[in-house]
């Protein structure tokens, strides 16, 4: 339960387990839900299973028909009850139905360990695929090439580079022939594993052994040298076969990352010349390239070339324009691209919504940001984890913690599983809300959620506790993070040591900063800022200058606030026309003075010589269109009141105030 302010409350939903998956129980359906027993046929009990949607509810038919004496489950049964498992990522109840179906001398067919090992891949279990494989001979299944291709697909999925070869030889030795398949899975993990080479050599080979390699063969070797930038071997391995267009495409994805969007309307112009017509993905991925760069001007004249040649844009073609023009800041043509999209009949997909979210949110019309989101359930595309964070992230940056809690509490309701960034999202809102033990309360929730919190998720707390006054707690939280082994970053330190210097706590800034050179943390520009920042306001003008210099050394720029801090530092010890020299060569630096600078030189003029050189340097900030505020303002007043400044000052004074 969250408090807010004037009494009211806030509950924050957590979601629910699952309930492990346990055959030998008492049925926990009545039976009235199988009046007669005797009559459970096979096709029956298929029927109920394939239309039942509810995992748990399944679950608890297939265990009540388990317990019954009218029906003994059949291999097909099985095998619907563990496809429904698979796509609910319930792992444990796989392995346990395949134990059963061994125990009841229930044969399985080569393509149900398919179906298995499939389960494990998108669950992100290689280990459980490949201890599936080994277990095979346990139900007199021999495998062929078709499960290898799954298994070592399954590896590749995890980059279990280690594993694949190994399991590639036991093939060869097993006598089965690797076909196309294989050796596209083969060349997909060498690439991966940036061996291009190798996969070229495998190239190659296959083509020795008569196995002609095909277009994926081809596209796969020229993705991964444009993606270690060797555009022009990969430009060279695309000329030597018979073209593709899925081949040429991936040479514009290359030279388009690279922001050679030239040479890619020069490809686009060599393919029209040898016959091969650019594809939908062509000209979506020269247009998105277009957009990312700003050029969305372009990026409608591909569009329209793209129209003249008879090819219909895609959804992806359309996300990229809404996504362009929202960044550079043309919501309403954002929009009419999207009402286009729409009028087209192309359904948008989940990318496109949250496109169209993120663009309205990020431009501040949330009202019709909530509108898409409520429309989208309409549209049967539920809504995902990263809708829900970007309209978490809107909210908290508005300062709405009920519409937080709104949007939290909805995504829990669908059963959409919050992930580290939403947590981050939920830890950020409530800190900027000061409620800094609801927030402690939802990172130490992520463990049981098995979502664990990331250096982004307490650089968030520990900053909004920076910021509030709570350092103590917040250096409390970094030995809690380095407890959890989630490894501080140089943000981390950087917040904590703010938080240490605007408490004035200079000792124990200096601790940390000796903490984090003992951890190899490389200081940044922020970081030097800061400690020096905290050394001038206790007047240690030789500590900051000594800082200064590890900088420069260090290769770091100084920038405005760098000379602020150290003007500052000069003018409360009365080095006055020390910071003055130090503001001259602020221009040489590429800096221009600011609101800032003048203040503390005309601060320091005040106090330490006299109002006369004050107002030297007021004119001097009026002329280069720099408008005093009430702070200078202040400074100079006071200044006149104290030491009487000659005649006619303060009417001077009163006419440069008053504009």
């Amino acid at each position: 339960m969250i408090h807010l302010k004037g009494g009211r409350a806030l509950l924050l939903k957590y979601r629910k387990h699952p309930i492990p998956f346990v055959l030998d129980t008492t049925p926990s359906l009545k039976k009235e839900l199988e009046p007669n027993e005797t009559a459970l046929k096979e096709p029956h009990v298929v029927k109920r299973l394939k239309q039942e949607r509810d995992i748990t509810v399944a679950m608890e038919y297939f265990k009540y028909v388990t317990n019954s004496k009218g029906f003994r489950h059949t291999y097909l049964t099985y095998q619907i009850m563990i496809e429904k498992l698979g796509e609910e990522r319930q792992i444990d109840g796989i392995q346990y139905l395949l134990q059963q179906m061994k125990l009841e001398g229930i044969s399985c067919s080569e393509e149900l360990f398919i179906n298995v090992i499939n389960s494990y891949r998108r669950a992100g279990a290689a280990d459980q695929a490949l201890k599936t494989f080994y277990r095979m001979q346990d139900f007199d299944c021999k495998p062929t090439v078709k499960i290898y291709n799954h298994l070592l697909d399954a590896l590749l999925n995890e980059s279990r580079f280690q594993v694949i070869s190994p399991i590639y030889n036991n093939m060869k030795k097993d006598g089965i022939e690797p076909n196309i398949f294989t050796y596209n899975i083969l060349m997909k993990a060498l690439c991966k594993n940036n061996r291009v080479d190798g996969a070229c050599r495998l190239l190659v080979e296959m083509s020795k052994k008569g196995c002609s390699p095909d277009s994926v063969s081809y596209t796969t070797i020229v993705s991964a040298l444009c993606r270690l930038g060797r555009l022009e071997e990969a430009k060279e391995l695309a000329i030597q076969f018979t073209p593709f267009v899925p081949v040429y495409n991936a040479l514009i994805n290359g030279f388009c990352r690279e922001s050679k969007i030239k040479d890619a309307f020069l490809l686009v112009d060599e393919m029209v010349n040898r016959g091969i017509g650019p594809n939908v993905i062509t000209y979506t991925t020269i247009i998105n390239a277009l957009c990312e760069v700003g050029n969305v001007e372009l990026s409608l004249v591909v569009l329209a070339q793209m129209l003249v040649r008879g090819c219909t844009p895609n959804i992806h073609t359309f996300t990229s324009l809404i996504k362009g023009f929202f960044q550079k800041g043309r919501v309403c043509e954002a929009v009419k691209v999207w009402d286009w999209m729409v009028g087209n009949d192309c359904c948008p997909n989940i990318v496109a919504y949250n496109t169209l979210i993120h663009g309205l949110c990020s431009r501040g019309d949330v009202n019709r940001a909530i509108s898409i989101f409520f429309q989208m359930e309409e549209k049967r595309c539920p809504p995902n984890v990263k809708t829900y964070t970007i309209l978490l992230n809107s909210f908290a940056k508005g300062g709405d913690i009920e519409g937080v809690a709104e949007i939290w509490n909805r995504m829990i309701n669908r059963g959409c599983h919050p992930n580290v960034v939403a947590y981050t999202c939920m830890v950020d809102a409530l800190c900027r809300n000061s409620m800094y033990n609801q927030a402690q309360c939802l990172i130490e929730n992520m463990d049981l959620e098995n979502c664990w919190p990331n250096t982004i998720t307490f650089n968030a707390f520990i900053k909004g506790l920076c910021r509030d006054g709570r350092a103590g707690w917040a250096i409390y939280m970094l030995d809690e993070m380095e407890k959890r082994g989630c490894l501080p970053n140089v943000t981390t330190y950087n917040e904590l040591l703010d938080g240490l210097c605007r408490e004035g706590n200079i000792g124990e800034a200096s601790l940390l900063v000796k903490k984090m050179s003992e951890k190899g943390i490389e200081f940044n520009l922020v970081t030097y800022n800061t400690i020096m920042r905290g050394l001038s306001s206790v007047g240690l003008v030789a500590e900051v200058l000594q800082y200064l210099g590890r900088m420069v050394v260090k290769g770091i720029k100084p920038d405005l606030i760098t000379f602020n801090t150290i003007i500052h530092g000069y003018c409360k010890e009365g080095e006055v026309k020390t910071a003055i020299q130090l503001m001259d060569r602020m221009s040489s630096e590429g800096c221009s003075p600011d609101l800032l600078t003048y203040s503390f030189l005309i601060y320091g003029l005040c106090k330490w010589f006299s109002l006369e050189e004050a107002m030297v340097f007021l004119f001097k900030m009026l002329n280069e269109g720099l408008s005093p505020n009430a702070a200078i303002w202040n400074i100079l007043v006071r200044c006149f009141f104290s030491k009487m400044g000659p005649p006619g000052s303060i009417q001077l004074l009163n006419t440069l105030a008053n504009g």
